[in-house]
């Protein structure tokens, strides 16, 4: 685990000789202290290290301290920010708190207020000034599952769903592994003319091809050792809506014989019968593969590749659209602090640094499954580095040196070793705690019971 790091101040103000005397005395209460001559400074500085709270000045030659304190939000919201204006200037005291700032002060400088302003800020990291904001998600009414992004990239792939989606156009989802393309193909079905009808999904991945022919395509009873009975397949469930065929990339040349006759002909033939019944289904697809690559390699037949090819939604992944990182940490932090009956508030400035780091290659499900193994362990109000997982830690814990190896014969405290336990068990599954608990040989009440102590 990543040891406790120093709080850290930045002070911001072009005024050097101002800068230096606030620089010594709040170094003098204890503090680690470091300045910004302009606003650009002081946001090219918050992108790169994480700072517990910044002191900015309003009025600053190249970029004022509303702009440097707009930017600064924008990247890492849990940062609070403390302005401070001449008393004459009480407007952009009230614009920097709209803005986000935690609070202002007013110059000259009350130092006994600066301090306790400071204590107070540092104590209770206020994300009140942007709940609001951290709230906004792009997302119709028409979509389930809360899309959560306002980037750039999200405004690009929404815009391509509100075009896709009204059509009846096959649609090739694209995108790695976790970035959310159920929840696309969902917002492309509620906005389409056959939202009232049925949207049936089918995991491609987790069927042998025998079953994945019977689940889509239904049987007849007798067809094969244990069908019991007939049984409709899923085509046939997703008339007169969509059917979506997730991972089309795992399925096996004969099953895609079988799927390119059916996108064709939109006929289907139940396995063991040679009835033919006509579907009326919209075919959405989606794949972490390069499907390009697979017919290039032989894998993929080139005529259904064409089939399924004709809209194509590539879905971001989450290190190409970092400024939403903030908005998926708030929402799964309020969604599993209420499951797990938590109060929890929001992140420190160094958690959310190192969420805003960390390269994701999980995307989205990875981000989701770290915030529900910090809400588990959150002994506070806010989610601190020490709940992050280990892989998420690895930045902040190149800063501090090794923790001591343990010797062989070394003896740890029975404490020790159950706490390093119960974090690798959450770890491996992702902080599914029934699991966890099956790992460790004990029960989930029992488990419970020593998250809690």
């Amino acid at each position: 685990m990543a040891g406790r790091h120093e709080t850290t101040v930045l002070v911001v103000d072009d005024d050097q000789s101002h800068r230096t005397i606030l620089q010594a005395l709040i170094k003098g209460w204890g503090y680690k202290v470091e300045g910004a001559d302009d606003g650009s400074r002081a946001v090219e500085l918050a992108k790169e290290k994480a700072f517990d709270l910044i002191l900015m000045d309003v009025r600053m030659a190249v970029m004022s301290g509303i702009e440097a304190l707009k930017e600064i939000k924008a990247y890492n919201p849990s940062i609070p920010i403390l302005i401070m204006t001449a008393y004459s200037n009480v407007e952009s005291a009230v614009e920097a708190i709209k803005a986000g700032a935690y609070d202002y002060l007013t110059k000259p400088l009350d130092f006994d207020m600066l301090r306790l302003t400071m204590e107070r800020a540092l104590e209770h990291v206020s994300l009140k000034a942007e709940n609001q904001e951290l709230k906004e998600r792009l997302v119709s009414s028409f979509v389930p599952g809360n899309i959560v992004g306002r980037s750039e990239a999200m405004r690009r792939l929404m815009d391509m769903v509100a075009m896709v989606a009204p059509s009846e156009a096959t649609v090739l989802i694209t995108g790695e592994s976790g970035t959310g393309k159920e929840l696309i193909a969902k917002a492309i079905h509620f906005n389409s003319p056959r939202k009232n009808g049925p949207l049936v999904t089918v995991n491609c991945a987790a069927l042998s091809e025998n079953l994945l022919e019977s689940e889509l395509f239904g049987h007849e009873k007798g067809a094969f050792t244990g069908a019991d009975k007939r049984r409709e397949g899923r085509f046939m469930q997703a008339n007169k809506g969509t059917i979506f065929l997730d991972e089309i990339g795992e399925i096996s040349p004969a099953m895609q014989v079988k799927l390119l006759r059916t996108i064709q002909s939109r006929e289907i033939q139940r396995v063991g019968s040679d009835q033919v019944f006509q579907v009326d289904v919209r075919i959405v697809t989606a794949t972490n593969r390069d499907l390009k690559t697979e017919v290039e390699e032989g894998r993929f037949r080139q005529d259904l590749y064409y089939r399924l090819n004709v809209m194509t939604v590539l879905v971001p992944s989450l290190r190409e659209r970092r400024e939403d990182i903030p908005l998926l940490a708030m929402h799964f932090l309020h969604r599993f602090s209420e499951a797990n009956r938590k109060s929890a508030k929001g992140f420190t400035p160094q958690a959310m640094d190192l969420l805003l780091k960390h390269d994701w290659p999980g995307n989205v499900r990875e981000l989701e499954n770290a915030v529900e193994r910090a809400v588990v362990l959150m002994p506070g109000d806010f989610v601190t580095e020490r709940e992050l997982p280990l892989s998420v830690q690895q930045s902040l814990a190149s800063e501090h040196a090794p923790a001591k190896a343990v010797t062989p014969g070394e003896i740890l405290p029975l404490e020790t070793v159950e706490r390093e336990a119960i974090l690798a068990a959450l770890e491996t599954t992702g902080g599914n705690k029934t699991e966890a608990a099956k790992k460790l040989g004990i029960t989930r009440k029992t488990l419970l019971a020593k998250l809690q102590r």
